[in-house]
């Protein structure tokens, strides 16, 4: 029978190699587009859109909504996540993970568009909008995982005269550590998705090119635009599953 310091070994070593390889698969997908476009027979329509610094552009400005959203919902959610798992306002769970519901149920490009009549066409317009929409997987996560720590290691806390602060620090927030990292990652990727559409509300981003493949008919740029976003949102996924191979707490 294997022990648990081997067991945790393997499966540490077992995550490595699926890492790397998906760091792999990546590289040489974004190495392979770079090759095809810059020895492809383009159009000089196609060659403008798809040179190297307007794709650096687009990217940045992709990066820029992508993190800008996430931060932001880590700032709400994860306090206000730890909040509704205490006492005094475990009541209020349910109507504010209704209210965040509703912001992932509802289409995120009907979103986009009525926030943007309501706030403007800008850059932060698509902010609130995808911040709405990535929301609940963050704020649900935190709270499973605090609701899921074992109740005799709380009450063991107290009993060693933990105050109800260090408790939550030092017992309850570790434990809950690859369920809340778990739901960030998830964010993450729905946000890089869902970024593409802010494109319709003039905050730029990778979807400005497939809305230009689609409208002026080039399908090169169109699957360029799509396998970029798709490529940026492997890279997120890979990034979050690194942070949280290397987060999570030793022994669990």
């Amino acid at each position: 029978m294997i022990d648990t310091p081997r067991r945790e070994v393997a499966a540490s070593g077992t995550t490595g190699r699926s890492l790397i390889i998906q760091l792999a698969a990546i590289l040489l997908a974004l190495a392979a587009f770079a090759i095809w476009v810059a020895t492809a027979n383009l159009s000089s329509t196609e060659r403008a859109t798809l040179n190297s610094s307007a794709l650096l552009a687009y990217t940045g400005e992709h990066l820029a909504l992508t993190f800008v959203s996430i931060i932001i919902v880590l700032t709400i959610t994860i306090p206000l996540g730890i909040l509704l798992t205490r006492r005094p306002f475990v009541r209020a769970s349910g109507t504010i993970l209704a209210i965040a519901n509703f912001g992932q149920a509802a289409p995120i490009i009907g979103l986009v568009v009525l926030l943007a009549f309501w706030l403007g066409f800008t850059f932060w317009t698509a902010v609130v909008a995808l911040v709405a929409y990535a929301a609940l997987p963050v704020l649900r996560n935190t709270m499973i995982g605090i609701q899921s720590v074992d109740a005799q290691l709380v009450e063991a806390g107290r009993g060693m005269g933990m105050s109800a602060t260090s408790v939550l620090l030092r017992v309850e927030l570790p434990l809950a550590v690859p369920v809340m990292l778990s739901g960030i990652r998830t964010a993450l990727v729905l946000v890089v998705g869902s970024a593409t559409l802010a494109t319709f509300i003039g905050a730029g981003g990778l979807g400005l090119l497939i809305t230009t493949g689609v409208n002026l008919f080039l399908p090169s740029v169109l699957v360029s635009g799509a396998l970029l976003v798709a490529l940026l949102a492997l890279f997120i996924d890979w990034l979050g599953r690194v942070f949280e191979h290397y987060a999570r707490p030793k022994g669990l």
